[in-house]
């Protein structure tokens, strides 16, 4: 029997168990979310298609662009229609990506099966569809149910008001379906979630409401309530709100959230923005749920910036598929760390390499140490270029040993940390894995220029493999 108790064979999409995953094929395409919404260059943002077959040879150049119908989307993260969730039904398959837009409120859905290499348009959802029979907008994460239903959490109401915020259900025809949770048990800030059935739950996160961030960050916006720090624990499938995880001061911002890919474990990780803390979450024995900070990362003091302390901004972090090691970005200082967390309780960093930020060299912001010396970061160039911003976006080779990354955050976000981000454009890099001993390496040959694209510089940001990944597949 599979793991997931649907028979011996592969009968739909996805892999039988993660550890199945890890030997699929090795990957040849990464789409990615291309942003034009806030810099300034009035076209549509797209999804690109990027080449990362080594032995191709268009290798690591963007090979298709797919612009959507609309301006001023921000598309941003993406999910599948279908994914290991549905893995023992034989009439799923994962043939759609799912792309909420961010600021507009639309959901595009693009045929990635036809035509793997050059996706196409299938059908736009309409944000007035979604407020009339929701109230929803401001849609973030998708994730594909085992009913062949999508479910996209939306971080607010159509003005921007957190308390709006909740679960959108599409149906498998990507028809409006109404609410996930149930009436009352909306959380108080939205973000992303994830679901482990076997413990019948889904945790949810909490960023802040979009009439603050869609603004740039503002530290008052924090004093004044409109960012979280809160997990959200629901009763899966049924949509109550069970328990309220209060991560106090060292929970500021928990942003991503992923459970250990293996579906029989209880806990999981959360990364906290603001306070750059990843967060171990995990259940008890009378069913309730608690929190420990798992990592943290120091704020730097530093000279000629905005605070006298730079936090590292943990932004975006994954689980490998056999749940041995934890990789995360600090966005704002420009390192990616490796962490061994096969003894979840206590990480050991096995891996950092700097990739960017704003204290490498060359750069007019210096850290200090405590006994008063100055330091920065060595970035070296990729392909003669410079690295800008700081990573990102991570997306993991299902065999662990390739990690790519990009460097947009979100447009406004981007222009007020990163503003040669804006005028320059994004960058892919990738980071070569060493899974036996730990360690991470820039592969030299791989630099997707984001700076150089047809219409001007744009902003890349969430990536998807045709075939599923370790941060949309979900096992039941």
């Amino acid at each position: 029997m599979s793991s997931n108790g649907h028979g011996c064979c592969k009968t739909g999409p996805g892999y039988a168990s993660p550890l199945e995953a890890m030997s699929g094929p090795r990957e040849s395409l990464i789409y990615v979310t291309s942003v034009y919404s806030g810099t300034g260059i009035e076209k549509p943002d797209y999804l690109a298609t990027v080449d990362v077959d080594p032995n191709s040879p268009t290798y690591s150049k963007v090979i298709h662009r797919l612009p959507v119908p609309h301006l001023g989307d921000e598309l941003h993260h993406t999910g599948w229609n279908s994914c290991s969730s549905c893995h023992g039904d034989p009439s799923a398959q994962r043939r759609f990506l799912i792309v909420p837009a961010l600021v507009s409120g639309r959901v595009y859905v693009i045929d990635v099966k036809t035509n793997p290499k050059a996706p196409s348009l299938h059908k736009v959802v309409d944000p007035a569809d979604i407020i009339e029979k929701t109230g929803l907008a401001y849609p973030h994460t998708s994730h594909c149910l085992a009913s062949g239903e999508i479910m996209i959490s939306c971080l607010g109401d159509k003005d921007g008001n957190a308390e709006g915020n909740g679960f959108l259900i599409l149906d498998s025809e990507f028809n409006v379906k109404g609410r996930w949770e149930k009436p009352g048990h909306s959380p108080q800030y939205g973000y992303d979630f994830w679901y482990q059935p076997r413990h019948n739950t889904m945790i949810s996160t909490s960023w802040g409401a979009p009439r603050a961030f869609t603004k740039g960050f503002n530290l008052e916006h924090l004093s004044e309530g409109l960012y979280g720090r809160h997990l959200h624990v629901y009763d899966w499938p049924g949509g109550e709100l069970r328990q309220t995880l209060d991560l106090g001061d060292s929970g500021l911002l928990p942003l991503e959230i992923r459970f250990l890919h293996d579906p029989a474990k209880d806990t999981g990780f959360v990364g906290s923005a603001l306070t750059s803390n990843m967060i171990r979450f995990f259940k008890n024995q009378d069913g309730s749920w608690s929190h420990e900070v798992s990592i943290s990362v120091k704020p730097l003091k530093v000279q000629n910036w905005i605070l006298p302390e730079m936090p590292g901004l943990i932004t975006d972090f994954l689980i490998s598929l056999d749940d041995r090691f934890l990789y995360f970005v600090n966005w704002l200082h420009g390192d990616i760390r490796q962490y061994n967390i096969e003894d979840v309780k206590n990480p050991k960093l096995t891996g950092q390499v700097w990739v960017g930020g704003l204290i490498q060299k060359g750069s007019p912001i210096v850290a200090v140490t405590d006994d008063g010396e100055t330091w920065q970061a060595e970035v070296p160039e990729i392909q003669g270029k410079k690295l800008r911003a700081g990573p990102q976006m991570i997306q993991l080779s299902l065999d662990g040993k390739r990690l790519y990354a990009t460097n947009s955050l979100f447009s406004t976000w981007d222009k007020q940390f990163y503003p040669d981000l804006v005028q320059q454009g994004s960058h892919i890099i990738q980071i070569d894995v060493d899974t036996e001993k730990g360690g991470l390496k820039i592969n030299p040959n791989f630099f997707v220029d984001f700076g150089t694209e047809p219409h001007g510089p744009s902003l890349a940001h969430e990536m998807r493999y045709p075939g599923g990944d370790c941060t949309s597949d979900i096992w039941i």
